[in-house]
């Protein structure tokens, strides 16, 4: 991957993560909330992976 896309897919994910903080916390949203939501969606993401080990070969 070129440097210019691999910076600009960086500063995109900042850009989002950013908004999407200032949108939760417009909206009132309490910190706990946002960990919980979060910790809960990497769970089913690395739960949805199946059997792949791909750390171990």
């Amino acid at each position: 991957m070129p440097l210019p896309h691999f910076l600009v897919l960086i500063a995109a994910v900042i850009l989002v993560a950013a908004l999407t903080l200032w949108a939760a916390f417009s909206a009132g949203a309490p910190v706990v909330v946002l960990a919980m939501v979060t910790l809960s969606a990497a769970a089913a993401l690395h739960l949805s992976q199946g059997d792949r080990h791909d750390h171990d070969a």
